[in-house]
C-alpha cells in the first residue's frame, strides 16, 4: 500500500490493518456517543455495550453492504430531558421504544412503496444541500468541543487548548495527503495520539488524570434499566420520528455517494432504517439511549477510503468490550475536547464537500430557476437558525431544510405536470 487505494465495503482487511482501522473509528464516534449519556445522566457503559450491539445488528440486518455506526441520538435529548424531569428515564425509555417502532412500521411502507419518490422529492438541487448541512451545522459544535468559541462556560480561550487543536487538525490533513503505506489508511487514529501526546505536554491531560483511568476498577457491569409505558410521555418524544427518519435518509445519501454505491437500493432504505429502529428499541428495552448512524464515522470512511463493514464490526466489538472493561473506557475518556473537536473540525468539512459532490455529480443545471431556488432555499433555512415547534420537538437545521426541500421539490414536481411552470423540459 504505497499510497492509498479504496478498500470497499465487501472487501476483508488484513489482521495488522484491522485493531488500528477499527479503533479509529471508535475513537471518532466516541466523543459525542458518551456525551448524551452524560447529559441524561446514565452509565456510558450500557451506551457504548448497546451501540456496539446494534452496530453490529445493522450489519447484518443489511447483509454486510452498507457501512455504518450505530450511535448516540442527539435528537431526543429535547423531548426525553422533558419526559426525565416530570417522571424519570424509565419513561423516557417507554418512548424511546415507541420512535423505534415508528421506525419499523416506517420501513415496512418504504419496502412496500419503493423509494423512487426520493428522485423527486429530493432531487440533486435539494439533495446536496441536504448532505451538505448534516457537516456544515455541526461545525460549531467542533469549535466548542476544541473550547475555542466564548461562551457561558468558557470566558477565556486557552492557548494550550488551541495547540492541542492544532496539532491535531494539521496531522489529520497533512497525513491524508503524505502519509504512506500503513499510516496511508489510519491518519486520522496517528492525528489523536499526536493531539494526545501534545495534550499531555501542555498539561490539558494530567499524568493524574492518565493514572486514574489506568487504576479504575478492571471490569465493569453496565447498569441496567427496564423501561416503563406513559402515553403522555410517548406523545411527546414519538415526533422525533421526523428527525430520525430525515436524518437516516440524508446519511445513506451521503455514505451512498461515499462509496459510489447506491444504497437506497441495496441492500435498501427499508432494510436500514428497519435495522436503526430495532437498536433504538433495544436500547429502550435496556436502559441504554437510542442510536443513528454517525456522521463522525461516515467523515472517516470518506478521508480513508476505507468502507469495509468488517472495520465497523471491529470498531462495534471494541465498543462492546470497552463497555466492561473499566481503563478501557476510563482512558477513552480522558482524550480532552480539542482532540475531539480538531479531528471533528476535518470530519465535519468532508460531510459539507460530499453534499457539494452530490450536486456536481447530479449535473444540476443552475441555469434553471427551480433548481436555483430549491438550494438557496435549503440552504439558508439550514443555516439560518430558524426553527419549527410540534409539540415538545423543535425541527430545525438539517432536518427542517430536509421538511422544507421535499415540500418545495414536491410542490414544483406539480406545477410541472400540469405544465404551470415558466419553463418546462
Amino acid at each position: 500500500m504505497e499510497n492509498k487505494r479504496i478498500i470497499q465495503v465487501e472487501e476483508k482487511v488484513a489482521p495488522k490493518l484491522l485493531i488500528p482501522l477499527s479503533l479509529q473509528h471508535m475513537f471518532a464516534m466516541f466523543g459525542a456517543t458518551v456525551l448524551v449519556p452524560i447529559l441524561f445522566n446514565i452509565n456510558p457503559a450500557v451506551v457504548l455495550l448497546m451501540n456496539g450491539i446494534g452496530t453490529l445488528l445493522f450489519i447484518f440486518i443489511t447483509k454486510g453492504k452498507a457501512p455504518a455506526y450505530l450511535g448516540s441520538s442527539f435528537a431526543f435529548l429535547g423531548p426525553a430531558g422533558i419526559v426525565i424531569t416530570q417522571w424519570g428515564y424509565p419513561y423516557a425509555l417507554g418512548g424511546f421504544i415507541a420512535v423505534g417502532l415508528a421506525a419499523c412500521l416506517l420501513s415496512f411502507i418504504i419496502y412496500k412503496f419503493g423509494v423512487k419518490w426520493i428522485d423527486i422529492v429530493l432531487p440533486a438541487a435539494a439533495m446536496g444541500p441536504v448532505v451538505a448541512l448534516i457537516g456544515l451545522e455541526l461545525a460549531q459544535t467542533a469549535a466548542d468541543q476544541a473550547g475555542l468559541i466564548l461562551s457561558d462556560k468558557v470566558k477565556v480561550i486557552d492557548s494550550k487548548n488551541v495547540l492541542v487543536f492544532l496539532v491535531t487538525l494539521a496531522v489529520a490533513v497533512f497525513g491524508n495527503i503524505l502519509f504512506r503505506k500503513f499510516f496511508a489508511v489510519i491518519p486520522i487514529l496517528v492525528a489523536i495520539v499526536a493531539g494526545y501526546i501534545t495534550a499531555l505536554i501542555t498539561k490539558v491531560v494530567t499524568t493524574a488524570d492518565l493514572s486514574n483511568a489506568l487504576h479504575a476498577h478492571l471490569f465493569v457491569i453496565p447498569n441496567f434499566q427496564l423501561p416503563k409505558f406513559k402515553l403522555e410521555a410517548i406523545i411527546m418524544i414519538l415526533p422525533v420520528i421526523l428527525v430520525i427518519a430525515s436524518e437516516h435518509i440524508g446519511h445513506q445519501i451521503v455514505t451512498s455517494k461515499i462509496v459510489e454505491k447506491d444504497l437506497l437500493k441495496d441492500p435498501g432504505l427499508h432494510r436500514s432504517l428497519l435495522a436503526d429502529g430495532i437498536s433504538t428499541m433495544l436500547s429502550g428495552f435496556v436502559g441504554s439511549v437510542p442510536t443513528t448512524t454517525y456522521g463522525e464515522n461516515i467523515g472517516v470512511m470518506a478521508m480513508t477510503k476505507v468502507y469495509s463493514v468488517q472495520v465497523i464490526a471491529g470498531a462495534a466489538i471494541l465498543s462492546i468490550l470497552s463497555s466492561f472493561i473499566g481503563p478501557v473506557a476510563a482512558l477513552i475518556q480522558t482524550i480532552p475536547g480539542p482532540v475531539i473537536g480538531g479531528i471533528s473540525f476535518l470530519l465535519y468539512g468532508t460531510i459539507g464537500a460530499s453534499g457539494i459532490r452530490v450536486m456536481v455529480d447530479g449535473q444540476v443545471d443552475y441555469s434553471r430557476s427551480r433548481n436555483l431556488v430549491l438550494t438557496s432555499v435549503v440552504f439558508i433555512t439550514g443555516l439560518s437558525g430558524v426553527a419549527l415547534q410540534i409539540g415538545q420537538v423543535t425541527l430545525k437545521g438539517m432536518v427542517l431544510a430536509c421538511v422544507v426541500g421535499m415540500a418545495l421539490s414536491l410542490t414544483f414536481y406539480i406545477l410541472e405536470k400540469f405544465h404551470l411552470t415558466n419553463e418546462q423540459q
